[in-house]
């Protein structure tokens, strides 16, 4: 007869399942959308359990979307090219053959990779860009940065779809023209977000290499109403690259997306730990006219 005795470190694992029920409950049937991106990007570890956690999510009853990044990627092929960038105001211009390479990198490597390590936790994924079933039609951010693109017209049935096939969408933040002419490069921030947008999701999980949004102490803000970060980028506390981040979960809230969270992607099941758990994880950016409630 084989015997086991109890550990205290199971007891703890078990606990923690059954606190997490309400949240399992409450998150059953939501739209989650996930902006991938930062070290994690660049770790096969990192990336491994971020699919472990995407793939959690799904058999739970989540719906996620992953939109993801790949700047560094993008830099490290015009450099093996020989294709110099130039920059306007801090921002890449993105001419015919650096959009060429972007889209390659993109749609390419980064995503397919992101698909398979879904795959290999045994999850079903599609990898697909913007300008697939005119997801993400958009037009020039600005006339001196090149083929660089805003949203402007979202049609999300193509995720609903696959949402309903039990399919996880993998999404390269790349955009086509009107009338599904051109290719333009998007900020993976703002694709996230306008995406979380168009599907009136439940949240979206801006993962980033910082541990949230921080007051003037330093400190990390667990939660902030849209008018608070109106307030604290005009103060100056909210300041260089997340005003961007800030900006874009402000304008997924107006769209309709009930939640944005800025979360340390560095940290481990960080994804999990602001779905199920109590005390959440990073900022949560949320609706003035929402109830309190537990996150």
């Amino acid at each position: 007869m084989r015997q086991r005795s109890m550990n205290t470190d199971w007891i703890a694992t078990a606990r923690t399942l059954s606190e997490a029920l309400p949240y399992l409950q409450r998150y059953t049937g939501a739209i989650v959308v996930v902006k991938f991106g930062g070290n994690a990007m660049g770790d096969d570890t990192a990336m491994a359990e971020f699919a472990r956690d995407i793939v959690l999510m799904r058999q739970v009853g989540v719906n996620p979307v992953v939109v993801h990044g790949g700047g560094p990627m993008i830099n490290d092929m015009l450099a093996r090219l020989n294709i110099k960038s130039e920059f306007v105001r801090g921002k890449r211009v993105t001419d015919k053959a650096t959009i060429e390479v972007v889209e390659m990198v993109l749609s390419g490597a980064v995503n397919s990779r992101i698909v398979q390590a879904i795959m290999e936790q045994d999850g079903r994924a599609v990898g697909l860009s913007g300008k697939d079933d005119e997801l993400m039609v958009c037009e020039p951010d600005d006339p001196e940065l090149g083929f660089v693109g805003k949203p402007v017209q979202m049609n999300p049935q193509v995720l609903h779809d696959m949402f309903a096939a039990g399919i996880i969408p993998v999404v390269a933040p790349i955009g086509t023209g009107p009338d599904g002419r051109g290719t333009y490069n998007v900020n993976g921030d703002t694709a996230a977000g306008a995406i979380a947008g168009a599907l009136k999701a439940d949240r979206l999980l801006l993962l980033t290499d910082v541990s949230g949004v921080k007051d003037a102490e330093g400190r990390v803000v667990t939660e902030l109403k849209p008018e608070e970060v109106v307030r604290m980028t005009e103060d100056g506390i909210i300041s260089g690259g997340m005003i961007p981040k800030t900006e874009t979960a402000l304008k997924a809230i107006y769209d309709g997306v009930r939640g944005v969270v800025i979360i340390d992607g560095r940290v481990p099941n960080a994804c999990l730990l602001e779905l199920f758990t109590e005390h959440g994880s990073g900022s949560l950016i949320r609706a003035s006219n929402l109830p309190p409630r537990a996150r």
